[in-house]
């Protein structure tokens, strides 16, 4: 399934793409901060907007900065704090020092943050919860952790801007079927190959002004919003939280022609009085999790927008999308993306896919690397049908992911923790439809009393991030299994409770 031309405009050839143009993100950043010092280009909600010449000679700083504290091509930087322009500065103070960054969400708790640090061996944190700065210095006393404002002290001029196209440019945490977060290493050819084939896809240039509500720690948010925006000089407007209110108004505000959001935001925008504001964008993105048919038609009918639906991974980035010029279909994600190949494999299908996009593997994990590739294709885990039209369609799982909200939830790491609690003999966790988050995370449970739903929401709530807690819990006399013994969730989800 290559059909990546659909994307291009009319007029440019697939032999003339290069997705490599530039070499790196940073560079290409610094080049055009130079060329441009009094451009405004990031808005953040305290400071105003922040000029290229401010972002080039802060960035400067901070990565002399790190530079002094030990940090230097290939150490792995832990970031993790709210959206704001000191946290853009110093992820891009890291890439151009050649550092590996480690986007951290800023809701996982003790156990997490520490299973992150002992795992990559971070040499610097850069961290805004003061409760983290503890969890990390009891896992690894050797870690340097600072704030977001880097208040280290600066050392003398480094070399900057050296890291190539296949050096390791980011480690994304996702979890795995072991339950165990595990780091999808990203190189500076997959994170601009990918912003270069949304480039061309989505008609993407410096005109564009982006309303960002997306965090800085996920794919969507950091790899594509913000990375995007800075490759093709576009403006920035970052909003350090999903406000239905302060999304709406800004639009008018800074003439913005472009939102992305994750489907759970549409479902909050379409209860604005103030939501057909959303008509004088020239694109709204959707992605992260699929976006109901509904939601996309009471989203055109309220506003004359046809919402673009796309389809990633934190392990790939973006690998395809809806077109930009032709029919947006629901429940479909489109066709692959310049660069990008697309396989269907077995019975039922699994996506495969190749591309410069896609990851050479996880940290440290070689049996996880070999069982994830078929042949040099990259196995996503995701069931697919393609139309007689060749639109791509996801129809569900192989593996046992769960989305809510957007995030990504994986039943063993819950599992593991509410077994932990002292009247739990067994448990399973479950995901079902939910009209707000996509999917609720549903613990079903054998256990010595009755235990409700908050009981268990507060106790994994305090080991785990809050989108991991189970929304409801259901105790039952027993987990159905099939012959081997493996528990049949499906069975779960269809038998009647009381």
């Amino acid at each position: 399934m290559n059909t990546w031309q659909r994307h291009l405009p009319k007029g440019l050839e697939a032999s003339k793409v290069d997705l490599l143009a530039g070499e790196t993100l940073p560079r290409i950043w610094v080049d055009q901060w130079r060329q441009h010092p009094q451009r405004d280009v990031i808005y953040d909600p305290k400071q105003g907007w922040v000029k290229s010449e401010t972002l080039l000679t802060q960035s400067e700083v901070v990565a002399k900065r790190l530079a002094h504290a030990g940090v230097g091509p290939g150490d792995r930087v832990l970031l993790s704090a709210s959206t704001s322009v000191e946290l853009v500065t110093a992820h891009v103070a890291s890439l151009r020092l050649g550092a590996v960054v480690i986007p951290t969400n800023g809701a996982y708790r003790s156990e997490e943050v520490a299973h992150v640090v002992s795992d990559a061996r971070p040499t610097a944190a850069i961290v805004e919860q003061p409760e983290w700065q503890e969890w990390i210095r009891a896992t690894d006393p050797k870690v340097v952790v600072t704030s977001p404002l880097v208040e280290l002290e600066e050392g003398p001029s480094v070399s900057l801007d050296e890291a190539g196209t296949d050096s390791p440019a980011l480690i994304g945490y996702t979890s795995g079927t072991t339950g165990r977060p595990k780091g999808a290493v990203l190189t500076h050819g997959n994170l601009l190959s990918s912003v270069r084939g949304l480039e061309i896809a989505w008609r993407w240039t410096s005109d564009d002004i982006l309303i960002l509500a997306l965090p800085l720690f996920h794919m969507h948010g950091l790899g594509v919003g913000l990375h995007g925006s800075l490759t093709v000089g576009a403006q920035v407007v970052l909003l350090s939280e999903f406000d239905v209110d302060e999304v709406l108004n800004s639009i008018n505000k800074f003439q913005a022609t472009m939102f992305f959001g994750v489907p759970t935001m549409y479902g909050r925008l379409l209860d604005s009085e103030n939501v057909s504001q959303l008509g004088q964008l020239r694109l709204c993105v959707s992605g992260s999790a699929p976006l109901s048919a509904e939601v996309h038609q009471k989203i055109y009918d309220a506003t004359g927008q046809q919402i673009l639906e796309r389809y990633g991974m934190t392990e790939t980035a973006m690998l395809v999308s809806n077109p930009y010029q032709g029919e947006r279909r629901p429940n479909s994600v489109g066709f692959p993306l310049p660069g990008v190949e697309v396989r269907l494999e077995g019975s039922p299908a699994e996506i495969q896919v190749k591309g410069p996009n896609v990851f050479k593997g996880y940290w440290e994990r070689p049996d996880e690397n070999r069982a994830s590739f078929d042949d040099g294709w990259f196995c996503t885990g995701d069931l697919g049908v393609v139309d007689s039209d060749g639109y791509l369609s996801i129809s569900g799982r192989a593996k046992e992911l769960i989305i809510s909200g957007g995030f990504n939830v994986y039943p063993k790491e819950v599992e593991d923790v509410v077994s932990q609690h002292e009247a739990v003999q067994e448990c399973a966790v479950v995901g079902v439809p939910d009209a707000q988050w996509g999917e609720a995370v549903v613990a079903f449970v054998v256990a010595d009393r009755e235990i409700d739903s908050n009981e268990l929401k507060n106790f994994v709530g305090e080991r785990l991030a809050h989108y991991k807690r189970p929304q409801q819990t259901h105790r039952v006399d027993s987990l159905p299994r099939n012959a081997l013994g493996k528990v049949q969730k499906h069975r779960l989800i269809e038998e009647p409770r009381t």
